[in-house]
């Protein structure tokens, strides 16, 4: 995979983001889109022997549409800035996310603002276990790897059915539990990008096997 090529590709198209030169470009896009699910294929086949529990996943299926959902977002572009894709990607499931583009290379996983029933059913096992949890997101390496839960909206209060007083409160408070790790773009130029991937998945792969539990409970 031309990594090069693609970060020229994203650029030249968010400096021109037109159907008009997409489709001009379109055997550009497609050629790089081929190669890239050619090399998720090959990861993730490296990756399925990390673990008994992984999810196969060909490139066809966890790569990501490049088209934003103009319907629920009028006011984005019509074409994303990166290549993004999922892997690990069991239904209803915390999968494994790469993402590769012009304004940030990123490496995540987890939950992000799950349904209600799945959110429920995260937070029931952190009721019962979260002493595991705490366990894995405070271990040294992950902190240093990912500081801590990815940031987003939470609740004020105790979700309902909990109270204020519970001792993993700020946990159960989450809306969203995923992890990621941002990546310059020199990392996934490198050679060793691979082993880079394999590395921080094994890092996370406790957190996303806690929170898979939890949720099919």
């Amino acid at each position: 995979m031309n990594f090069q090529d693609l970060f020229t590709f994203l650029t030249e198209l968010q400096q021109n983001n037109t159907k008009e030169w997409m489709d001009n470009n379109r055997k550009w896009y497609k050629s790089l889109r081929n190669d890239f699910i050619l090399w998720l294929d090959d990861l993730d086949l490296t990756m399925a022997q990390l673990d008994d529990a992984y999810y196969p996943t060909p490139g066809k299926k966890g790569i990501n549409r490049i088209n934003n959902n103009l319907m629920f977002h009028p006011h984005k572009p019509i074409y994303k800035d990166h290549f993004g894709a999922g892997l690990d990607k069991a239904p209803n499931s915390a999968d494994f996310y790469i993402e590769v583009g012009v304004k940030q290379c990123l490496l995540a996983g987890g939950f992000w603002r799950p349904d209600s029933k799945t959110l429920r059913s995260i937070r029931e096992g952190i009721d019962y276990n979260g002493e595991e949890l705490l366990e894995i997101i405070e271990k040294p390496s992950f902190k240093k790897l990912f500081g801590g839960l990815y940031e987003d909206e939470r609740l004020i209060s105790a979700p309902k059915g909990f109270t204020n007083d519970h001792p993993h409160i700020e946990l159960l408070r989450n809306k969203t539990f995923a992890v990621e790790l941002q990546l310059d773009k020199k990392e996934v130029l490198k050679e060793n990008f691979k082993e880079k991937i394999k590395e921080v998945y094994m890092e996370m792969l406790p957190f996303l096997r806690y929170l898979n539990n939890a949720a099919t409970v």
